[in-house]
């Protein structure tokens, strides 16, 4: 391949744009929805149901991640991105115009499903249409148009929200989608299968419905700890998860095994750490340090720009090296998570400027593992299990990082219960995110067949 060519030549251009305004149409949808949820809990009435809201879309895309990335493999991406997308507009339209919390919850379970699928799609059409030099570019301008909602999103959500309506946030997402499929769906129907699934379809189908019910006990446990029915309820939903994780993951998943099992857990593992974190710095900004919602958030978005920077830099050192330095920079991208993580550590010593180099940090180490952990997954599986491979990827994006953000609020939780103080507890969470990470470093040592 001659070096100009690009993720925007013009034979990639019309998919990189609609995979691009795809990923930012998710990932802004699914920002928003944190801003705005309290309003919407609020004007419908249905306060009781608030965490349902986020509960509901993550199960439904545990099932539409992991059921479409089987089908992809027998009959292609098309037909499966076709119908995620319908189902995803059809979930906008109808949280936009829900009257009670029910329809609203049934509108976010439908924008799950569309959200899971349309993600598995677009990764296999990175796979699939895409050369091996030039998935480390789109996949680096993939996080990049998923990050970017990061910063934005949440200002611009909450804006609509206040000048007019939050209705008006599921309103507008509605053009970009439309135009994503414009550009996508040709491109998309010229992708056929490359090879069959292994295994049986149905038997996989009931396996994603046994881990989402799993998943959706242990969630709720979780939320009732430390309560001895919720203790009884997490075990149980842990119990079940087990079983359908061994089945869906490629074998050695759990225990790093090498090559394509140890990309994947590390992926896993840094991605839920880091999501967690944020989630619980920006408490720790403002319930402990008593910064203003604002500017805690501002704190985190620093990590949006070193990562959206460093995903771009990857890029090119990948066609510069021709991909052979991929893993040494999953494994530095990993050491600089655990640099940005130590610096957020020990709350007592936070201050917003550590804050925000520990951010920093920890996006340049995102930038660098996210995409290349994704370009390494594709090469190892080869194209005959790009449907399946595509799937682990999503779900490893989605999947672990809600469980761990429930884990991390059943730490806080029980350390409160027993009398410890909010400080304490986010000192504890903060130290399970560094062991989550010190394990993905391990398991990116031993990516490499």
């Amino acid at each position: 391949m001659s070096n100009h060519q690009s993720i925007f030549s013009p034979r990639y251009f019309a998919l990189t744009i609609g995979i691009i305004l795809s990923v930012m149409a998710v990932g802004f949808e699914g920002l928003a929805v944190t801003t705005i949820a309290p309003a919407i809990a609020s004007d419908l009435n249905g306060i009781e149901l608030f965490g349902w809201i986020f509960s509901t879309y993550l199960l439904a895309q545990i099932i539409g991640t992991l059921v479409v990335g089987r089908i992809i493999d027998i009959k292609g991406p098309a037909t499966p991105f076709t119908f995620a997308l319908v189902l995803f507009i059809a979930g906008l339209v109808i949280a936009a115009i829900a009257t009670d919390m029910f329809i609203m919850i049934i509108a976010r379970a439908m924008q799950g499903l569309g959200a899971g699928a349309m993600m598995t799609c677009v990764y296999t059409a990175i796979s699939l249409s895409y050369p091996d030099e030039l998935r480390a570019k789109i996949l680096g301008a993939f996080g990049t148009a998923y990050v970017l909602p990061s910063m934005l999103g949440p200002y611009i959500a909450g804006l609509i929200a206040n000048q007019w309506s939050w209705r008006y946030v599921f309103w507008g997402i509605l053009p970009i989608l439309v135009l994503s499929a414009i550009l996508s769906l040709p491109a998309f129907r010229k992708l056929t299968a490359k090879g069959s699934q292994e295994g049986n379809g149905t038997s996989s189908t009931w396996m994603a419905v046994l881990l989402t019910i799993g998943t959706g006990v242990f969630l709720i446990g979780l939320g009732m700890l430390p309560k001895l029915l919720g203790i009884g309820l997490s075990i149980v939903g842990m119990a079940i998860m087990i079983q359908p994780l061994r089945k869906l993951l490629p074998k050695g998943t759990l225990a790093f095994q090498r090559g394509l099992p140890a990309i994947l857990a590390t992926r896993g593992l840094f991605f839920a750490a880091y999501v967690s974190t944020q989630n619980f710095l920006v408490l720790a900004l403002i319930e402990v340090k008593g910064l203003s919602p604002d500017k805690a958030g501002l704190v985190v978005a620093s990590a949006a720009l070193s990562w959206c920077i460093f995903a771009y830099l990857q890029g090119r050192w990948d066609t510069a090296d021709q991909g052979k330095g991929r893993n040494r920079r999953i494994v530095l991208g990993v050491l600089l998570l655990i640099l940005g993580f130590t610096c957020v550590f020990w709350i007592p010593a936070v201050t917003v400027t550590i804050a925000v180099i520990g951010q920093i940090i920890a996006g340049i180490g995102m930038g660098l593992a996210h995409p290349t952990s994704g370009a390494v997954a594709f090469a190892h599986a080869g194209e005959t299990g790009a449907g399946a491979t595509s799937a682990n990827l999503q779900f490893a994006d989605s999947f672990t990082p809600g469980v761990i953000i429930g884990i991390g609020g059943a730490i806080i939780a029980i350390t409160q219960a027993s009398g410890m103080t909010m400080q304490a507890g986010l000192i504890v969470t903060m130290g399970f995110h560094l062991l989550l990470i010190i394990l993905s470093f391990f398991a990116s040592t031993r990516i490499a067949k």
